[in-house]
């Protein structure tokens, strides 16, 4: 089975280029990840949208949906394939979220297998679903800013993550600007994804992931209508 994995940003990539391998194991299967630069916003459009110069995920989804529509219906049918998306939820109602990701889903055709991994709040909760990891990558992290962190809860999870373990918290990285965050950030994928125990993750939204992951690549050829299926 081949897979491809559009994720938001950087340290998306970082974190699943290790964790990827971890959760299929060695079997053959092939997977690619595509990092955009932010998140971005759902065309208001999402039958005819805009020609988009921007290299943020959502305002290219929709064509890239089309386009993986029409490249997957010409694949032999006995190799199943399937496009992931790994974004983070924010701020958004997660229902309202995955409803306009299935309506824009439901507008291809032919329609792409294709999955939602949604990470509840961003995606240092699945880093923090494994404290024991964190602490093994960075054993002087604020003990107390770690185990009041709530799972997946809304909380501002990059800068628990930066109150934990870097000097001057959360208020003196952001003084220094979004890309020296998304450096930081990066930097946390790095370190604690090594570390990581994927059976014992404490982030639903990780384990969401994982299960997803883990039965796509078991039973490829389960899956009753490939090429017409989300979730």
């Amino acid at each position: 089975m081949h897979l491809e994995i559009l994720v938001e940003d950087q340290s998306g990539k970082t974190m699943l280029d290790i964790l990827i391998p971890k959760i299929v194991g060695e079997i053959p299967h092939t997977f690619k990840i595509h990092p955009y630069k932010g998140i971005g916003h759902i065309p208001k459009n999402m039958k005819n949208p805009k020609e988009t110069y921007h290299r943020t995920l959502l305002d290219n989804l929709p064509k890239l949906l089309k386009g993986y529509g029409m490249a997957f219906d010409a694949y032999p049918k006995d190799y199943p394939v399937a496009v992931i998306l790994v974004c983070d939820l924010d701020d958004k109602c997660l229902k309202m979220f995955r409803d306009d990701l299935l309506g824009m889903l439901n507008l291809c055709s032919p329609k792409p297998s294709a999955y939602f991994c949604i990470a509840i709040e961003e995606g240092e909760a699945w880093l923090l679903g494994d404290l024991t990891a964190v602490r093994r990558a960075y054993p002087k992290a604020k003990q107390g800013v770690l185990n009041s962190y709530e799972n997946d809860s809304i909380c501002g999870t990059w800068e628990r993550f930066a109150d934990a373990v870097c000097i001057g918290g959360s208020s003196t990285l952001s003084k220094k600007g979004w890309q020296a965050v998304g450096t930081e950030k990066s930097k946390w994928a790095e370190d604690v994804s090594p570390h990581m125990d994927i059976n014992h993750n404490n982030s639903p939204s990780f384990c969401y992931f994982r299960d997803k992951l883990i039965g796509l690549a078991r039973f490829p050829n389960e899956n009753p209508h490939p090429r017409r299926n989300g979730g």
